[in-house]
């Protein structure tokens, strides 16, 4: 049996990833830790396989105030805990970075592909703070203290927060869209959670790229929303022009129809994690959200 210590109670992505390897209980055990103060630095860790640490500041903020608390949290601790784990000998420790070291998505009108050669370029504190804890701990890792590195896109399913339940709720009050030609990569969290459980079952080290198998056109995602809900929305491309226009000064337009994806390759694993495709991954988190 694995034993798996999750860093961040009640994180999102932390319950997902606890539900889910409990589904094979004779396989793995989980447990939580609570990292808002300094009670965790008490706990033993000698008793697990491996630690996932998803504790840390999830959102976005432009305010300068945050910056401290940033690098305080999501990089300080990071590598704080990654050093607790290899001084008490824990066989892997699996860090949730983010897409989000390489900036922000592209123009309206231009692509942005990221492979394997692509330099990190963070455009903001929350992206330099998930890079610095990267590179801090992944000098740690040797023949016994395997380090993991998740890049994801963006993260959607059942009590996601973001920007997916921000176009979930516009997608059910709006009669138009704008149906813009761009691409996104996104990140089921089943798909998530079992890309996590594989690289652990197989101890794996490095940097990864989990994403979904199909890229994201914003339009076409927005009507399979609405399509859930039994709502009809119409797309239309006479909005296109205007938006073009903008988006060379509103940060949200680009932030919304702008083009971020990974080159596929880079994504492939040696066994499959993306089970959920996107028609069925919207459809399970807008029935399941209608159910809450």
């Amino acid at each position: 049996m694995k034993k798996v210590l999750i860093t961040g109670a009640n994180s999102y992505i932390g319950t997902s990833l606890e539900k889910w390897l409990l589904q094979w209980a004779e396989d793995y055990s989980v447990e939580t830790v609570d990292m808002k103060d300094g009670a965790w630095k008490k706990k033993d860790f000698s008793e697990f396989d491996v630690v996932f640490h998803v504790a840390g500041i999830a959102h976005v903020s432009t305010d300068p105030k945050m910056e401290a608390l940033y690098y305080k949290v999501n990089r300080d601790l990071t590598i704080e805990t990654a050093q607790k784990a290899k001084d008490e000998g824990i066989k892997q420790f699996i860090f949730m970075s983010s897409i989000i070291v390489y900036g922000d998505s592209s123009h309206i009108k231009h692509k942005r592909v990221i492979d394997k050669n692509t330099v990190p370029t963070p455009s903001n504190f929350y992206g330099y703070s998930k890079l610095r804890a990267e590179e801090g701990i992944i000098p740690l890792m040797d023949e016994k203290f395997k380090v993991v590195v998740l890049r994801p896109p963006m993260i959607y399913g059942k009590g996601s927060k973001g920007n997916y339940p921000k176009l979930a709720k516009m997608a059910q009050k709006l009669p138009l869209f704008p149906d813009v030609d761009n691409e996104r990569s996104m990140l089921h969290i089943d798909n998530l959670c079992e890309f996590i459980r594989l690289v652990a079952e197989n101890d794996e080290s490095g940097i990864f790229f989990p994403q979904n198998r199909e890229y994201v056109k914003t339009a076409e995602m927005v009507k399979l929303v609405s399509e859930a809900h039994g709502k009809k929305l119409l797309l239309t491309k006479i909005f296109n022009p205007i938006l073009r226009l903008m988006g060379h000064k509103v940060g949200i337009v680009n932030k919304v129809f702008g083009n971020l994806v990974y080159e596929q390759s880079i994504s492939t694993y040696k066994k499959n994690y993306r089970i959920r495709d996107l028609k069925e991954s919207i459809g399970l988190t807008e029935v399941e959200s209608r159910e809450i």
